[in-house]
């Protein structure tokens, strides 16, 4: 299996016509670091619905199915895995018999009808096998729906820019906020340049990932007759395989800059043509009152 074909994360995809190629760079990066930034501190309502938006965004953005719907996929599943996880393993196991303070003792009556869990099981058996008593607290369903959340908005959404924005068009809109910065002697340039190389690296992760793979499938290995022990040994040796040929990859192209000599890039020859459509126009308009939108919503209805 081909996961620089199959999983295109992190990848600029040439050749679609998808309406967010259109978008100003510079207005993707206002809006990805709303999907960043605004779950912080916000309630459920409003991290659901950046996820409910994320979702509807990419279903109507003209992107090849096959380019996105492994990865979308893959991570709806490890979200809700991730927030089952999140809910079970801190809802309580067992309910306290005896209170342990008299409940009238503060002179005031409490509202009997106020509960704090959302899911109670009570005891019983099926069978021989005694289950229960489980509750699902509150506190642990909105730690489910934070984790869930917050793992699908900030994976999809950089990954639906990097499908859309070459990677030097991100790397000047960067330096368009930035650049204020270098009055005060911090090197934007080596810092972008920088960047530039990171983002350039995610495909040879991806590949020696890849490569490892196909090693592994190649041998037959027959995990069955290995125990538990060699297995865990053998998924060790496979780790420490790829982060040596990381590093390697790192190194060499580290040595080959420095073979070079001093680089410095031009981050204003990466500004992207103008394109004097009307399409664009419309689309970053709609962009620009998405932007005021969002921060507004946010601030009425994304608290705690």
């Amino acid at each position: 299996m081909n996961i620089l074909t199959k999983f295109p994360l992190g990848q600029y995809v040439d050749g679609n016509k998808s309406w967010l190629r259109i978008i100003d760079s510079r207005l993707k990066f206002i809006i990805l670091l709303i999907f960043l930034i605004t779950p912080i501190w916000a309630g459920p309502l409003w991290r659901i619905s950046l996820v409910l938006c994320l979702i509807f965004i990419t279903f109507i953005s003209f992107l090849p199915i096959r380019v996105w719907w492994r990865s979308f996929s893959f991570l709806i599943l490890l979200s809700i895995f991730i927030g089952l996880i999140s809910i079970f393993a801190t809802s309580n196991l067992s309910q306290l018999e005896i209170p342990l303070r008299d409940p009238n003792e503060l002179g005031f009556v409490l509202f009997k009808n106020i509960s704090w869990n959302y899911i109670q099981i009570p005891i019983f058996k099926l069978g021989f096998i005694t289950v229960g008593p489980y509750n699902i607290s509150r506190k642990a369903f909105e730690l489910g729906i934070k984790t869930s959340t917050l793992i699908f908005t900030v994976v999809h959404s950089v990954n639906l820019v990097l499908l859309t924005t070459l990677k030097e068009e991100i790397v000047w809109a960067i330096s368009w906020f930035i650049y204020p910065l270098k009055k005060f002697n911090i090197p934007v340039d080596r810092l972008l340049f920088q960047l530039l190389l990171s983002l350039r690296f995610i495909p040879l992760v991806q590949e020696e990932f890849q490569n490892i793979l196909k090693s592994v499938s190649v041998r037959s290995i027959n995990y069955r007759n290995l125990g538990l022990k060699k297995i865990f040994n053998v998924g060790l040796s496979l780790i420490e395989r790829i982060f040596l040929n990381i590093l390697l990859r790192i190194d060499q192209g580290s040595e080959s800059l420095l073979s070079k000599g001093y680089l410095q890039i031009n981050v204003q020859r990466f500004k992207p043509s103008e394109k004097q459509k009307v399409s664009s126009f419309i689309i970053n308009f709609i962009s620009i009152f998405f932007i005021f939108l969002a921060i507004s919503l946010r601030k009425q209805y994304g608290a705690l």
